[in-house]
């Protein structure tokens, strides 16, 4: 697989939730989280924060090193600001990166409480 390699350095740790698929891409579920800078290779147990929401389905799963299940608003941004404007990127909230995960799980891709439609 070749490296992918984007024009600014990600404002997150970004890694994968193993065991997973995210038929949009066909890869493992994309996560990032916002917190202190991580060793590669770290794995780390939480519960998910919210969802980043992208029209094309790739979205990722949030987690935060904040022990009360935030993340300071301007990580939050610069996350929102690393992805590019046509990716329609969105924060959604936990429950519904749940109701995403759970999707995913029972073998459908249900988007539509994401999205409002």
């Amino acid at each position: 697989m070749p490296l992918r390699t984007e024009p600014h350095a990600a404002p997150v740790n970004y890694g994968c939730l193993p065991g997973t698929h995210n038929p949009a891409d066909n890869a493992e579920i994309d996560a990032v989280w916002l917190g202190p800078a991580l060793n590669v290779g770290t794995v780390l147990e939480a519960a998910p924060l919210g969802l980043l929401w992208l029209l094309d389905g790739d979205h990722k799963v949030i987690f935060a090193a904040d022990s009360r299940g935030q993340a300071e608003p301007e990580l939050r941004a610069r996350l929102l600001a690393w992805f590019p404007p046509e990716r329609g990127a969105r924060l959604l909230v936990a429950a519904q990166a749940m109701a995403w995960l759970e999707s995913l799980s029972a073998g459908r891709v249900d988007d539509r409480q994401n999205t409002g439609a």
